[in-house]
């Protein structure tokens, strides 16, 4: 018997059909992954199951947990509901966390709510559960907030939110898009083990089709509210029908990197020379801290693309707000063109900001939604000496707009008109407006679905070799990185412990970790195999 039985389901918010006709099951012990672009209905489809809705949404169809319709449910009744009888894991754990209360507290609130322990017992509960999901006490105090979590451990808390009550439906919207490999890795095994071992239904969604191609037994693939194709996995990919999957699978599978032009002799256009960033010990007036870079050196050559890999809090962000002259330094120096980026002022600062430019991770939280993109992209004009006139600044803006792929119009567009895909190309096209010679991108494809990761990409690896831009290119997607790096930096503990050629370090690696890294990160052909390798 289904333990969730989705039938007929449609949402409408307005005038716009978000939902059309959804059905689907899970059954105790299975895992249900749906996959889909952003915008195709995935996580409007677990927010229905939970009746966490907008307002002014329409729903109809049934939604049915354990013979218990929950469309019929008040909003009292449903509060019984979530938490105890289904979990949901949220993407962003930034927002899914409250921000003034520690993370023992949040994990024991399902304790005191719902089975009414005292707050001691509910505390002590949550300790369990908190190590459980990989955060010992002893390690990861319970008294911290989230800020001063790292992303991977912030999600970990939201995991053991969702799963404190061993409810018997696990709901995952995207709970590993912010983790590093091996972190992702434990996280899937731990949901696995409830799955199977618990007997717990699982819905994951993602968009990653690796991931979900060694993790599910079924595989329901939507674009535009509907689920356009379904089937057991991972033999689905083997048989794949409708057009868009295909295309999906095509976008998952990124091609090797192959540069179309050598790099060209020349000395360094960035140089670490023995850095070391320094954070105080929390709490520990005396400490020594702690080196979260620990005496990195490494060069940058003209035209370059260096891949930084590494776990959370391997160092990795920390290595690149060194590089861009925005974190302290503890020793060492950091060279951008000759000049020390530590020691320059006024003009000389000037010059190597206009040199190294950055483009972020979150294409919505790194543009000013009350600007207009002529306004962004135009920004870094204010680091010149001489100010553009007003024509001069629209020619500059509408060509760098043309070299990313969009349109001399949408210079007068807001951020909110345009998809995600499209705002990392504004990001990218803010970065390119003083024609750097470097650009840090720091995890900047890893919140795009795959096809927009893959134009990304093309784009990204164009814009080296006609204009012979250099990168760092930060990241926990290996793929991309075999996909756009000549070089890869292997980061742990703030050191790195390996670095080479891509291909050589991807094809024989020497340091434990990266083994680990690169197993624990296998790209769609192999997942595929290794899932039906593993079913007996």
């Amino acid at each position: 018997m289904a333990l969730l039985d989705v039938r007929d389901l449609a949402v409408r918010i307005g005038d716009t059909q978000i939902l059309k006709s959804i059905s689907l099951s899970v059954v105790p012990g299975e895992i249900l992954g749906i996959v889909g672009e952003s915008g195709s209905g995935k996580s409007m489809t677990l927010l229905s199951a939970m009746r966490l809705l907008p307002h002014d949404a329409a729903m109809s169809g049934r939604i049915v947990l354990d013979n218990d319709d929950l469309t019929a449910k008040s909003e009292r009744d449903m509060c019984a509901v979530r938490g105890a009888r289904m979990g949901m894991i949220f993407q962003e754990p930034m927002t899914a966390l409250n921000p003034v209360q520690t993370i023992g507290h949040q994990v024991a609130e399902m304790f005191t709510l719902h089975r009414r322990l005292s707050a001691r017992e509910a505390l002590t509960a949550a300790a369990a559960h908190l190590t459980k999901v990989g955060l010992p006490p002893d390690r990861i105090p319970h008294d911290r907030y989230p800020h001063e979590l790292s992303g991977g451990q912030r999600q970990r808390v939201v995991i053991a939110i969702a799963t404190a009550l061993a409810p018997p439906l696990i709901l995952a919207d995207e709970p590993t898009t912010a983790l590093d490999v091996t972190t992702q890795a434990a996280i899937i095994d731990l949901l696995k083990t409830m799955a199977r071992r618990e007997g717990a239904g699982l819905v994951f969604v993602t968009h990653d089709l690796a991931l979900i191609a060694g993790l599910a037994d079924r595989i329901a693939i939507m674009k535009s509210g509907e689920i356009v194709e379904e089937g057991a996995a991972p033999a689905i990919f083997r048989t794949l029908q409708h057009p868009y999957s295909r295309a999906l699978r095509a976008a998952a599978t990124l091609p090797p990197r192959w540069r179309a032009t050598p790099l060209q002799p020349g000395a360094p256009v960035a140089e670490a020379r023995d850095v070391k960033v320094t954070y105080a010990a929390r709490g520990l007036r005396r400490s020594p801290g702690v080196n979260a870079v620990d005496g990195i050196s490494f060069t940058l050559a003209p035209g370059e693309i260096v891949g930084i890999v590494g776990e959370s809090g391997s160092g990795k962000s920390t290595l690149a707000r060194a590089i861009l002259g925005i974190q302290p330094i503890a020793a060492g120096n950091v060279q951008i063109a000759g000049a020390d980026i530590r020691t320059a002022r006024g003009p000389a600062l000037r010059d190597i900001r206009q040199r190294i430019q950055v483009v972020f991770q979150d294409p919505y939280g790194s543009l000013n939604p009350r600007h207009r993109v002529e306004t962004t992209v135009a920004e870094p004009l204010n680091l010149l000496d001489r100010a553009p006139t007003r024509t001069e600044r629209r020619a500059r803006v509408e060509d760098v707009l043309k070299r990313v792929g969009l349109t001399p119009a949408d210079a007068d567009k807001y951020p909110h008109q345009f998809s995600g895909g499209q705002r990392q190309r504004i990001a990218i096209a803010r970065a390119l407006i003083l024609e750097p010679q470097i650009i840090v991108l720091d995890e900047a494809v890893s919140a795009l679905d795959v096809s927009i990761r893959a134009q990304i990409i093309e784009l990204l690896k164009d814009l080296s070799d006609r204009l012979g831009l250099a990168y760092l290119f930060i990241t926990h997607d290996l793929a991309v990185v075999r996909a756009l790096a000549d070089r890869v930096l292997v980061m742990q503990a703030g050191k790195i412990v390996e670095e080479g050629p891509v291909a050589q370090v991807f094809a024989a690696p020497q340091h434990p970790h990266t083994k680990e890294l690169i197993a624990a990160s296998p790209d769609l052909e192999t997942a595929i195999a290794m899932h039906e390798k593993a079913k007996p």
